[in-house]
Formats: C-alpha cells, structure tokens, sequence
C-alpha cells in the first residue's frame, strides 16, 4: 500500500508545490485531528484516485474513530449526490426546477454519527471539489450559525485543493506511465 510519505516522494518537480503543501497539510491551526482528517479523507474520496484514497484512509485510520471515517465517507457519498442536483438547480435557467421536491434521501446530513459542524466541514470540503456553489453557500451559513470560524473553513477548503490537485497529478502520471 502507498503512504502519504510515498505520495509526497513521488510528486514530480512541477508539483514541487504540491508536495510541499501536502507536507503542511496536517498543520491546520484551529483544527482537530478529526476536522483535519476526517476532511482529507472526505477529499480523498471525492477527488476519485484509488492510490491517495488508500494512503490517505491508512493515515486517518491512525488519527480517527471508526464512526468519524464513516461520517467521512458519507460527507463524499451524499455530496456526490446532492452536488449534481443542486449544482443543476443552480444552473439551469428554468427556476421552476428549484421550487420542485428533491426527493432524495439525505438522512446522515441531520444524524452523521459525529459534530454536526464536522460533518459539514467534511461536506463543504466536498462540494468545493465538486463545484456546487448552491452547497457550498448552505455549508458555509451551518457552519457561521454553529461558531465555526472563518479561518476553519478556509483551511478545509485548502485541504480539499491540495487534496485534489495531487489526485490530478497521480492520475496525470500514471496515464502517461501507460
């Protein structure tokens, strides 16, 4: 299995900032191991690469509980989800579509297994990977109305680019490895 350490070993020079900055990741003044993690691995999740997945799952595994990685995975899962339908709403033109009923599933959003405010820094993290402004604005006003700071957030949104772009980079290079 891969290692964050390998990951980081493995940047080729032009990701030299990358490699840096996936160095400093776990330094997040203000951030718990779980907000820290728990958002990487949320990341990891939505950024789609098999070998970051893993080598970040193995670290958090280390610095998180079992329903924390749960809460984790379920931020990347229902993200995946609710990303794509009001990122629609959000861009479509007819704005009938957003006065219509979701009718999707949404249950762990109001009970995931860990902080509410966590979960919606995991959630966040996710939808400014996936681009769903609509999300990212309703994440944002949960987690100012729960006390979560400004600096918290950003600091999420700073994983989750550094998180996706090294994805980016694996999966650059392995193609061309091919």
């Amino acid at each position: 299995m891969t290692s964050i350490v390998e990951i980081k070993d493995s940047m080729p020079a032009y990701a030299k900032d990358l490699k840096l900055n996936l160095s400093s990741m776990a330094n997040n003044p203000g951030m718990t191991d779980q907000q820290v993690y728990g958002t990487a691995l949320a990341c990891a999740f939505a950024s789609r690469n098999a070998k970051l997945t893993k080598a970040v799952a193995a670290e958090a595994k280390e610095k998180l509980t079992p329903e924390a990685i749960e809460a984790a995975k379920g931020a990347a899962a229902i993200m995946g989800m609710n990303n794509i339908y009001y990122r629609f709403n959000h861009l479509v033109s007819d704005e009938e579509y957003s006065t219509m009923p979701a009718r999707l599933r949404m249950n762990i959003i109001g009970k995931p297994g860990i902080d509410k405010a966590d979960f919606e820094l995991f959630s966040i993290a996710v939808s400014a990977i996936n681009g769903c402004g609509m999300c990212i604005d309703s994440h944002d006003k949960v987690l100012k109305n729960a006390g979560v700071i400004k600096e918290t957030i950003q600091n999420a949104i700073r994983i989750a680019s550094v998180i996706h772009a090294v994805a980016v980079v694996i999966d650059a290079e392995d193609a061309l490895a091919e």
